[in-house]
């Protein structure tokens, strides 16, 4: 993992997981870790935020024999959808998701590579309850604990495999 300083704008440390993810050995090691954590949560449905999200919870997803609901960026899906906007670290911004997800009375995890200020995941908790689905925790691969980001996560169970 590698950090970068003033990215996407001054004063923000970016956290970047794609070397891991160049590397096959550590990229299965990484889903094999995540599968691990997962199992308690007891989930039958990966949520996953965009883009990082993706490249992490669809072979979890597999690994677990979940089904997968992607949470995109605004105006990336086809209507209708329903939409959460949120405050990020630098800004502000949207999360759609198709209304027809087939996620209702499903236990949904929402997985994401870091865990910063909380406003992406809970966003994307915000669209799962809305889908009609129950949201059994957040699982990430790394939590940033000065950002305080489970302060947003309303109480629900949130693993990470590092905290920083």
């Amino acid at each position: 993992m590698r950090e970068i300083p003033d990215f996407p704008v001054p004063g923000v440390l970016f956290r970047d997981i794609l070397p891991v993810l160049a590397d096959p050995a550590a990229y299965r090691q990484l889903v094999d870790e995540l599968a691990r954590a997962a199992a308690p949560f007891g989930a039958n449905v990966i949520v996953a935020p965009e883009a990082r999200g993706f490249l992490l919870a669809a072979p979890l997803a597999r690994q677990l024999g979940a089904g997968l609901i992607a949470v995109r960026k605004a105006g990336k899906l086809p209507p209708p959808v329903y939409g959460e906007d949120y405050a990020l670290e630098y800004g502000t911004a949207r999360l759609e998701v198709e209304q027809q997800a087939g996620a209702a009375g499903r236990r949904a995890l929402v997985v994401d590579d870091v865990l910063a200020t909380g406003g992406t995941v809970a966003a994307a908790a915000r669209l799962v309850e809305r889908l009609g689905a129950e949201v059994a925790g957040y699982l990430f691969v790394m939590e940033l604990r000065a950002l305080a980001g489970r302060s947003q996560l309303r109480g629900r169970p949130a693993a990470a495999l590092w905290t920083v």
